[in-house]
């Protein structure tokens, strides 16, 4: 693999010490891309590991010391001698060990994992895992060129390639592992645009199947119209999380067009399924230094619904909210005479900078297309930055005492110097 040390592979395979140890995931994907099919290679990854007991117990991740990645992460440790592990952390409940691995090409980060399956008792929230095989643990993922192994030791070290993942690399196109995949885990699906946009794939057609009766016969307990936080986890908060990776990572236009093409957004809303105008909307709110995911849900039949059942952060809801309350006191100010054009600049600032809103929001407003253009620009660019001219302590220095006077002929002075800007 460009980048990475010769030995590494040997020191690996050492510490396994008879366990099964199989790199994979997108690395192997990767690799296999650039090898095979002469894409250009994309940077060394993260490396995710899987290492199989030799004889891995049917358990649950219960007892930490018995996890495979530990034992091989420890072994690590010991092989590599003091500074040669700059950070090492162990997690017990999924048998996984996050290590950074100081080399002279530089530092490596490793993910090691217990081969391990999992089941899915109800659709849409987090299965239930337990100790498995290498064939187990590749059989859990979402697509089939994410299901390969480069194995590393054992008896058979090559490629496994248990479901057809060679083929569909060469066919460039993203195959769900299994009837249930999406039922399973409806992120899959944003997972699927996020590799889309990065590698140029397309859904496989009977995955376009899947996608389309799972979302017809909505197998999940909650419903569009429930209370938000009682919606399965794949559908807040990871659904949250993916999203946010497409959108911070990825060429989100591609990803958001394919999800938009493979009829994949009534997972968040269905009113975002009909929706042409979120590229102007979020290329906007990028320009403006807004957060994507709020501005792609002003589209949505009920933002502030999807937001809490998404966990949106406080300060992302906060924005939505306000950037709605703008809509609401556009629309009704719309039918005031002499709106728009007829508005001075100092009635536009008392409107805009009313309590309840923020700079934030009205750059939504912006993004969003909502309401007159030409103010809501002006405001934003020049009408907000403009003060009074002259400061509290300068009119107090003229005779004015304090108190409320005094702050309604700051305001006072800073309209009209507001709408000499028309003049």
């Amino acid at each position: 693999m460009p980048g990475l040390p010769p030995t590494l592979p040997a020191l690996l395979a050492k510490a396994a010490t008879g366990d099964r140890l199989a790199l994979v995931g997108g690395a192997v994907r990767d690799l296999l891309l650039h090898r095979v099919h002469n894409d250009p290679w994309r940077g060394v990854p993260d490396l995710d590991l899987v290492v199989e007991a030799a004889a891995p117990g049917p358990g649950p991740l219960a007892e930490p010391a018995s996890a495979p990645a530990h034992r091989l992460a420890r072994r690590l440790q010991q092989a590599l001698g003091a500074g040669g592990v700059s950070f090492y952390q162990e997690h017990g409940a999924y048998g996984t060990v996050e290590l950074e691995l100081v080399l002279e090409q530089g530092p490596l980060l490793l993910d090691v994992a217990s081969a391990r399956r999992e089941r899915y008792p109800e659709a849409g929230e987090n299965p239930v895992v337990s100790f498995g095989g290498l064939e187990d643990d590749l059989a859990r993922r979402d697509f089939s060129i994410n299901a390969m192994a480069l194995l590393l030791s054992g008896p058979d070290p090559g490629l496994l390639d248990p479901h057809g993942g060679q083929a569909d690399l060469e066919t460039r196109q993203l195959r769900l592992l299994h009837a249930a995949s999406l039922r399973d885990d409806p992120t899959r699906i944003v997972r699927g645009a996020r590799y889309a946009a990065r590698l140029g794939f397309d859904l496989a057609a009977e995955s376009q199947e899947q996608l389309r009766a799972t979302l017809a016969a909505w197998p999940w307990s909650w419903r569009p119209g429930d209370p938000p936080q009682r919606a399965p986890s794949a559908l807040g908060t990871r659904l949250r999380m993916e999203l946010e990776l497409l959108l911070e990572r990825e060429a989100w236009p591609l990803a958001l067009t394919a999800l938009q093409r493979w009829g994949a957004l009534p997972l968040l809303d269905a009113a975002l399924q009909h929706d042409r105008s979120w590229s102007r909307r979020l290329r906007w709110a990028g320009r403006l230094g807004l957060p994507l995911l709020p501005a792609l849900l002003m589209a949505a039949a009920e933002p502030l619904a999807v937001a809490e059942r998404l966990q949106l952060p406080h300060r992302q809801h906060r924005l939505l909210a306000q950037g709605l309350e703008l809509r609401r006191r556009l629309a009704t100010a719309a039918a005031e005479p002499g709106f728009d054009l007829g508005w001075s600049p100092s009635r536009w600032s008392a409107l805009l900078e009313a309590p309840g809103l923020s700079v934030e929001a009205v750059a939504l407003a912006l993004a969003s297309g909502f309401g007159p253009r030409r103010p809501l620009l002006r405001w934003w660019l020049r009408w907000r930055q403009l003060g009074a001219g002259c400061s509290a302590a300068e009119l107090m220095a003229a005779g004015m005492a304090p108190g409320p006077a005094l702050g309604q002929r700051l305001r006072q002075l800073r309209a009209e110097r507001l709408d000499r800007e028309r003049r």
